[in-house]
């Protein structure tokens, strides 16, 4: 098993298989536009625009299930997102992270990098860094900004 072998939605419901990003580094977020780390947004996007050309990519996962922090619609998160960041890394449907509903990606997030004590998402904003050959190389929680993450994006751009 491994994170290629997956499938999400895209903020249209689409299926998008997780094996087209093969061989980009991946920084795969759970986001909320409700939260104390909301801010976080403006650094993603920066990290974004600097290495999407050498191969980084950025995954939105929206998630209310930490104090319903992520109200609305896709289409709203988007249109949140895109006016008040400028955001331009893609959007996913909202998904759950913890429980019996998680996503199946979050599972296996999880299974590969967890967290202390046990494996379950604690808040909004955590990420989990994926090398280009879809290896889980490091898990960050909601207090470290997406700048302090760059150094280990350049180890594997």
């Amino acid at each position: 098993m491994s994170i290629y072998d997956f499938t999400v939605k895209n903020a249209k419901g689409e299926e998008v298989p997780m094996s087209e990003y093969k061989g980009k580094v991946l920084l795969i977020v759970n986001t909320a536009t409700e939260c104390g780390f909301t801010p976080q947004y403006q650094g993603l996007q920066e990290l974004y625009l600097k290495y999407k050309d050498k191969g980084l990519e950025i995954l939105d996962f929206p998630c209310n299930q930490f104090g319903s922090q992520a109200p609305g619609t896709e289409e709203e998160i988007q249109s949140f997102c895109t006016l008040k960041y400028k955001t331009t890394f893609p959007l996913f449907a909202k998904i759950e992270v913890n429980g019996k509903d998680e996503d199946p990606l979050y599972t296996y997030l999880k299974s590969q990098k967890g967290g202390f004590p046990g494996n379950d998402i604690k808040w909004n904003f955590t990420k989990f860094l994926v090398s280009r050959d879809g290896r889980v190389v490091d898990r960050y929680g909601s207090l470290t900004k997406p700048e302090k993450i760059e150094k280990d994006i350049l180890k594997l751009l």
